[in-house]
Order: structure tokens, then C-alpha cells, then sequence
């Protein structure tokens, strides 16, 4: 399929993908839904008049809403039914948006021009730590090398309950989080310079996880220890091998603007590697629902163009997101469109694919080159993690955009 608007080969955004975002026009504060094509952002509002779909020709207001928690809520068959339309609409042999010169200019605005919006209002979050390399590895920093995963954790998908309010924007910046920590005989307040360092790690998210619509790239920063006899956060709230404290991960959760659908994303599914040992019945399922996502993390120093420091990949992950979201719903804990889980950080076998700057240092004991002739251990001031990620398709790229954060110095003093 072919669009009439002239997509890069290499774009992120062909028809293929349609990632759905939040955005505003230059002069106008007005929120308003789009799709991503190539360099360009079709406003859904604008057009909301061409969705006469069975399910959709009721609920065409859903598209002039501020964010796309409304769409979310009519679930899988309306947004297979909204990307037919927005495909047919788009595709070069269709002439209702092509040939109208009017509604074009209406409708269709340039990326460059735009301001993009946190595309859901995200009511609960939770962030799942189902890498077995990457739990492997910090288990093996913090606990025992020849044992280094917890008894429960290939048995169940381990996550936390994060706060929806430390979700934010990509290009958002972060300061540098303070906290307490232990560094002799008694508590003192500091910021994660020395004893603890500020580390990022690359994730994929799902947003309405209900009906696993969406996937989200993401960045979480965090605290984590250079030496392993404090916590692994910066603050005292719990000590190894005990993991998912509470300020250490409520920093910031960096999120791409753009979110695109399962349908996009879909045909590059992979097998699901056989678990051992075999989960219990409700965490079964015998269809691919692994993704070959390939994921990318670049530091870039202040006033430098930075380096690649890890290539990994979402197959990678043993537990997946439908074995997320059954653990999340067996106690009866509801799911509400707009909520997001987090793959956890996602980590392969070789250490080029660690997924974290505490892997890929190894807690400190080696140093990164990031380019223009710096090393880390840790992210300093100044530092941007920048995230890209995307699927291959055949002649096209479904890709889900860069998610990047820069950090910036603490916002609390400490003497």
C-alpha cells in the first residue's frame, strides 16, 4: 500500500504505521488527535466527517476530544475500523482526501510545526521487571552471581505500582533526583552524584492494556548505587535483594509523543520462547505475542552529538504483555483506557543489548564511551539519553519515533 503523501524510505511513519498522537498548532492551544505519515501529521478532527463505519459513524466525536482516552474506551474492532478508513483515505488511488485541496490544507500539518502533547490522560501506572537477563544481571551486582534470580520471579511478572504523574513527555528534562541515603552511621539527604548515580533504561510500554492497543516507546530514569551496600534507590526505603522502592523509580517516565496500534505492529510477532518451568494456566498462551522491536540507546554529552551504547530488542522479554496484564487483572484490579504498563527494562545476552547504564557500567565498574571523547559511568548534568526504536517490515519501517530526556542539575541544595 502507497500513499498519495511522499513518505521517506527510511521514515519512521509510512501508511503502515499511523502511530496516533496529541498535538497543537502554532498560535492555537487547542488539542487535538492525529496520525503520523511520513513528515506530516493528519488532524483527525478535521476529517472526523469520513469515519461512516459501522461502528464509527455514531462516535465520530471521539476524534475532536483532547486526548485519545475516548477512542481508547471503544475498543479493538473501532480502532481496526479508524485505521481502514485512515489508510483508504491516505492511499494514493483514493481521491476524497487526495484531490481536495481544501480539506488537505485543513487537515494535514506539517511534524516540524506542531507541538506534541502526552497523547492519554494516563490514570494508573504500572512499570513489570520481565527481562530475565536484565533481572539476572542486577541480581548478580546486588545478591548472589550463581543464584542470581529471587524464587518468585519465573514464576510470576514482577512489577510495581508507579505514579501516573511521573509520566511525561519525551524532550521533558529531568532534575536530578535527592533523596536520603546511608553512607556511615546514619541518614543523610544527597542527590545521586557519588554514593548513588542517575542510570536510564529503555522499555516498551502499553497503553488501554485491556485491549493491548497501543505501544509506547519509553524511557525510565532512575536511581541506582555505584556500590551495592545501600538500597537501589537512592532512598532508604528498601534494601537488597528487595527491588521496586518507591522514590528510586517515580523520577521521570519519559513517553514518545507517538503511540502506534497492535495492527501495526503485529505482523513482525515472533514465537514465544517456552517458559521453564511452565507458568501456571491463567499465565498460558500458545499464540506469538513477542515483538521484534529493534531498540536503540544514544548518549549525547552537552554540546556534543553523542554515540550509540546499546543495540537491543523487545523478543528478548520472557514474560510478555498479555502474561503482564493477566497477573495485573487476577486479583480483580480493574483497567481503565488511558492506564499504561511498562515492559521493564529490556535487556539481551550480550552486553551490547543491556538495556540500562547500570548493566552496561556494571554498576560502576566500567566506564562507556559515549563519544566525543567522554566516558560514563553514570548520566551527568548535561547528558541526553536519546531512545529509537521500530519494526521491519517488508520494504518499510513501522518505527515508533526518539524518546530523549537531558538531565539537568538537582533542584534541591545539599551542602
Amino acid at each position: 500500500m502507497k500513499s498519495f503523501i511522499e513518505v521517506s524510505p527510511d521514515s519512521d511513519f509510512p501508511i503502515q504505521n499511523l502511530p496516533y498522537g496529541v498535538f497543537s498548532k502554532p498560535g492555537d492551544e487547542t488539542r487535538r488527535i492525529g496520525v503520523a505519515i511520513g513528515d506530516q501529521v493528519l488532524d483527525l478532527s478535521a476529517i472526523r466527517h469520513l469515519f461512516t463505519g459501522p461502528i464509527l459513524s455514531s462516535q465520530q466525536d471521539v476524534f475532536a476530544k483532547p486526548s485519545l482516552n475516548a477512542l481508547m474506551a471503544l475498543g479493538r474492532p473501532a480502532w481496526t475500523e479508524a485505521r481502514e478508513t485512515i489508510q483508504k483515505l491516505l492511499s494514493a488511488d483514493e481521491p476524497t482526501l487526495r484531490d481536495n485541496q481544501e480539506l488537505r490544507a485543513a487537515a494535514l500539518v506539517p511534524q516540524a510545526d506542531v507541538t506534541m502533547h502526552l497523547p492519554a490522560e494516563v490514570g494508573d501506572y504500572t512499570d513489570f521487571y520481565s527481562s530475565r537477563e536484565h533481572a539476572s544481571n542486577l541480581g548478580s551486582m546486588f545478591r548472589d552471581p550463581s543464584n542470581p534470580l529471587l524464587p518468585n520471579w519465573l514464576h510470576i511478572p514482577v512489577g510495581y505500582h508507579g505514579r501516573a504523574s511521573s509520566v511525561v513527555i519525551s524532550g521533558t528534562p529531568l532534575h536530578r533526583p535527592c533523596g536520603q541515603t546511608r553512607p556511615n552511621n546514619g541518614p543523610v539527604l544527597a542527590c545521586c552524584h557519588n554514593r548513588c548515580a542517575l542510570t536510564g533504561s529503555v522499555e516498551c510500554g502499553q497503553g488501554n492494556v485491556l485491549q493491548g492497543m497501543l505501544v509506547w516507546l519509553a524511557m525510565t530514569s532512575h536511581v541506582a548505587l555505584e556500590s551495592g551496600r545501600l538500597s537501589t534507590t537512592l532512598c532508604r526505603e528498601k534494601v537488597p535483594p528487595s527491588h521496586g522502592a518507591l522514590h528510586g523509580v517515580y523520577c521521570h517516565s519519559h513517553r514518545h509523543p507517538a503511540l502506534s496500534t497492535l495492527d501495526a505492529v503485529v505482523p513482525p510477532s515472533v514465537v514465544v520462547v517456552a517458559s521453564e518451568p511452565a507458568p501456571l494456566p491463567y499465565l498460558k498462551h500458545d499464540d506469538p505475542y513477542s515483538f521484534d522491536i529493534k531498540l536503540s540507546v544514544k548518549i549525547v554529552p552537552e554540546g556534543g552529538s553523542g554515540k550509540v551504547v546499546a543495540n537491543t530488542n523487545f523478543k528478548h522479554m520472557y514474560w510478555t504483555m498479555k502474561q503482564q496484564l493477566a497477573h495485573h487483572t487476577i486479583t480483580g484490579c480493574n483497567v481503565r483506557p488511558g492506564d499504561l504498563m511498562g515492559s521493564g527494562t529490556i535487556s539481551g545476552t550480550d552486553p551490547s543489548a543491556y538495556g540500562s547504564m547500570i548493566e552496561l557500567s556494571w554498576k560502576g565498574t566500567k566506564e562507556l564511551d559515549v563519544g566525543d571523547g567522554e566516558k560514563r559511568k553514570f548520566l551527568k548534568d548535561g547528558d541526553t539519553v536519546v531512545l529509537a526504536g521500530h519494526c521491519q517490515g517488508d520494504g518499510y519501517r513501522v518505527g515508533f519515533g526518539q524518546c530523549s530526556g537531558k538531565v539537568l542539575p538537582a533542584r534541591v541544595r545539599v551542602d
